[in-house]
């Protein structure tokens, strides 16, 4: 089909974006072709006219794992034993992948056009991809990494990650990844805030320094890039020392570090939004533990430190909301870019920005997304409302175009504890 997007007032994702009005977006074969006067003769177009309505780049969630609901829990679950009862049997597999298809597709109608998957199970991430990429599947463009690698009593060991016990059973999973075609790897080289038994010690150190400098080597030599889940200093200097090349998360900053994020040509994922709950809460809504609630704080300030020393000393970042954490639903990215302003203090036009274009250069796809240009994909979302006045518009749209595949007013069916809640700190 050849469409001609009239009538609409343009964000086209660069740093410094501006307003344009008067213009027509051209696509044909889901590629934008060319961006025209509104005054050029459109005869060979389906005129869609979008009422002087806001049209920007899709959004790029650079964190997530489809696997997760973001459902609350009254209690810490057994993931490991959980994902060994799900892969058990191929009934249970296969109700588990049409879950995964189900989630994606929540992230391509909430104006998610292209997600990072950074933790799975099994290898239904890059199977997802290939479908939606075949057209079989509805979903947003997928960036995947499988399964992780963690080590025995590790974070998400035995579920989204692998428990690697040895550097060769490390390197092995690195080689399978390889085989199941992913696009990069995952490390969890820290535990996370669930993780941590005692106060002050959420991302304590569990991955061995050579074992995350092995698998970097091979990564690299593969042609892959390698992601990292890390919640200390202690973490993100054992992950930037051995080769990583970003930083999911993040904890407070010092001089050592941005000196180790420049030398490596590393950047951030910022992902305020899963400690948010636990750090901001009350523990009757969360029923987390008091340590748990006192290792989110400190989690939530390491990961807002680290982003604003990050944009202080010019090391690139990118925004992930973690979803399948408590919560975090497949739907609600729109509010890590609200929290990228109210509190690391970016503009609006800045967190927009940071979510599009910044975010697939840095994924490697700026020659295919990210942006409204000639010669890229027709990824773009349309809003009502002003996103540089107010980021809150994004949560409802007017339509969602996906490589030219137009979806009008998509509808999402939502947890109301966690928008009652959640809207609470907007």
């Amino acid at each position: 089909m050849r469409y001609a997007f009239t009538n609409g007032k343009i964000l086209d994702g660069s740093k410094d974006m501006q307003l344009q009005e008067g213009l027509c977006i051209l696509v044909e074969d889901g590629k934008i072709t060319d961006i025209v006067p509104d005054t050029t003769n459109l005869h060979d177009y389906q005129i869609i006219d979008l009422h002087g309505h806001y049209i920007m780049p899709g959004l790029i969630n650079m964190h997530v794992h489809l696997a997760g609901s973001g459902k609350p829990q009254k209690k810490q679950r057994d993931n490991e034993k959980l994902v060994n009862t799900i892969m058990s049997s191929a009934l249970t597999r296969a109700i588990a992948y049409n879950m995964v298809c189900g989630f994606a597709k929540d992230e391509l109608l909430s104006g998610v056009t292209t997600i990072r998957t950074v933790g799975g199970l099994g290898s239904f991430d890059t199977r997802l991809r290939d479908e939606i990429e075949a057209g079989t599947k509805t979903g947003p463009r997928i960036l995947a990494a499988n399964q992780g690698i963690s080590v025995p009593g590790g974070h998400m060991a035995g579920s989204v990650a692998i428990a690697a016990a040895s550097i060769s059973d490390a390197l092995a999973h690195v080689e399978q990844s390889k085989q199941e075609n992913v696009d990069l790897i995952k490390l969890m080289i820290t535990g996370g805030v669930l993780d941590a038994k005692e106060k002050g010690v959420p991302g304590e150190l569990k991955m061995a320094p050579e074992m995350v400098a092995a698998v970097c080597e091979k990564a690299h030599a593969d042609g892959y890039l390698v992601a990292a889940h890390v919640e200390s200093p202690e973490g993100v200097r054992v992950a930037l020392e051995n080769g990583v090349d970003s930083i999911e998360h993040g904890a407070k900053m010092d001089e050592d570090m941005i000196r180790l994020f420049k030398e490596r040509g590393a950047f951030l994922c910022t992902t305020i939004s899963p400690a948010l709950p636990y750090a901001l809460f009350d523990r009757s809504i969360t029923n987390a533990t008091e340590v748990e609630q006192y290792n989110g704080n400190v989690v939530f300030e390491g990961i807002v430190d680290c982003a604003k020393a990050a944009l202080a000393n010019d090391i690139p970042v990118v925004l992930g909301n973690d979803v399948g954490c408590p919560w975090i639903t497949q739907y609600d990215f729109w509010r890590e870019l609200y929290y990228f302003h109210k509190y690391v203090g970016v503009t609006n036009c800045f967190a927009l920005y940071t979510a599009t274009k910044r975010s697939a250069e840095l994924a490697g796809i700026e020659s295919l997304t990210g942006s409204i240009e000639k010669g890229k994909y027709a990824d773009m979302i349309v809003t009502e409302g002003n996103p540089l006045e107010d980021l809150r518009v994004l949560r409802n749209l007017e339509m969602v175009i996906s490589k030219g595949t137009i979806l009008n007013h998509p509808k999402i069916k939502k947890r109301k504890q966690v928008e009652q809640e959640l809207d609470k700190f907007l």
